[in-house]
C-alpha cells in the first residue's frame, strides 16, 4: 500500500521490483487488498501485451492512513 500511497498507478511488474516477491507472493497481496476493496485494478492491452496497473482507492487510502495512525500511537506508547 505504500508503494500506492506515492504512485497514482503502479504496474504489476514494477510492485513486483520493487518489493522483491515473486509473482505468486504478490498475487497474493494484491488479491487480499482487492477483496477488501483497498486497490483498484485495471486491466488492459498495450498492444498485444496484457498490463494490469494497480492503485490505491478510497477506502484503500483511508485504512493505510488509520494504520499510520496506529502505528503512531503504539510508537507513542497510546495504544
Amino acid at each position: 500500500m505504500s508503494v500506492l500511497m506515492v504512485n497514482e498507478t503502479v504496474d504489476f511488474n514494477t510492485l513486483k521490483e520493487l518489493l522483491n516477491l515473486s509473482d505468486g507472493n504478490l498475487a497474493s497481496h494484491i488479491k487480499a487488498l482487492e477483496e477488501l476493496k483497498y486497490i483498484i485494478v485495471t486491466k488492459q492491452f498495450i498492444g498485444k501485451k496484457p498490463n494490469t496497473t494497480y492503485g490505491a482507492s478510497k477506502e484503500g487510502t483511508k485504512a493505510f492512513h488509520a494504520h499510520l495512525k496506529s502505528l503512531e500511537n503504539l510508537i507513542k506508547g497510546n495504544r
